[in-house]
């Protein structure tokens, strides 16, 4: 068994998963026995073969490359990584990321002194330098109707300024889902993630069932990367209508139908306005008028891919 199963999605985004893999390889501790698990998402065959041909170049036994034939989405994918690990941790890394220094040792490291770390990530920055925030709060009702600043002056122990660059383990409700690592055992014990859920909100569903079983959120900052935040996964209408479906799916899920609807309506008038001026929205609040079903998930409308 391995100490660390890292897991990698690459979708038509080759270049950034090499990248990605080459800084894991030259920052990671000889002394770390891991392996590294990189799941494409059924890429166009020109990205995957470039991926496979990468790969193969690097001549490294310690990283495996698995084809999807199906796009499986963000959890979906990470669920057919863990099928393949064998280790103690799972570390979850986007593959528009970049090691700074060796995160998986120091989160390891911290990870065993503290039992109730259950999750933790690395303190991030963008391509230019500026911290990019790694510690949120959960998609709540409170949180959509008061917002996050409010929040946090009400009750800053609870919703922590997620924009502090802190210096100690600092607890948080749940951490990014561009970098997060946790025991496999914590993982498997809460069953992972839910698939249901196509792209968007799968670590926020994670760290809340994590945080039932008592184990917590944890921002490392000794350990660092840079995230090219939003690189692999392009920004569209789409996208955009996914991340609402998202949403309403972990509301209704964790918080009842009552809230759900709350949230519901609101967004619903906001889309309504907002499709007056810009109608290129319209895709959206039609979805949220039908109430956000997963059956308007990305994930219904994949099809098998043809591998040559």
């Amino acid at each position: 068994m391995k100490e660390v199963a890292i897991i990698i999605i690459n979708y038509n985004s080759s270049e950034y998963t090499i990248n990605c893999v080459e800084s894991i390889i030259e920052n990671t501790s000889k002394n770390i026995d891991y392996q590294i698990i990189i799941i494409d998402n059924a890429s166009e065959n020109e990205d995957f073969f470039s991926l496979q041909t990468k790969i193969n170049q690097l001549d490294n036994p310690l990283i495996s490359l698995i084809r999807s034939k199906i796009n499986l989405g963000f959890g979906g994918g990470n669920m057919l990584g863990v099928q393949h690990a064998n280790a103690t941790y799972y570390a979850f890394i986007n593959n528009d990321s970049i090691l700074l220094n060796d995160c998986i040792s120091v989160i390891k490291n911290e990870m065993e002194k503290h039992t109730n770390f259950g999750i933790c990530g690395p303190m991030c920055f963008k391509e230019n330098g500026d911290l990019l925030p790694t510690l949120d709060h959960f998609a709540s009702p409170q949180k959509e109707i008061f917002g996050r600043k409010l929040l946090e002056k009400i009750n800053s122990k609870k919703y922590i300024n997620r924009t502090k660059k802190y210096t100690n383990p600092q607890r948080g409700q749940f951490v990014s889902g561009s970098f997060m690592m946790c025991r496999a055992v914590d993982f498997d014990a809460v069953g992972g993630f839910d698939t249901n859920i196509f792209l968007y909100y799968e670590e926020t569903d994670l760290c809340k069932r994590l945080l039932k079983i008592d184990k917590y959120a944890y921002l490392i900052p000794e350990a660092q990367f840079i995230h090219y935040h939003g690189k692999s996964t392009p920004q569209s209408v789409a996208i955009k209508k996914e991340l609402k479906i998202s949403f309403l799916y972990i509301i209704k899920k964790h918080y009842g139908w009552f809230w759900y609807q709350i949230i519901l309506n609101k967004l619903r008038l906001q889309f309504l306005f907002k499709c007056i001026f810009k109608p290129k929205y319209f895709p959206i609040l039609k979805t949220l008028l039908k109430g956000a079903p997963l059956s308007d998930s990305l994930k219904m409308k994949q099809k098998i891919s043809t591998i040559h």
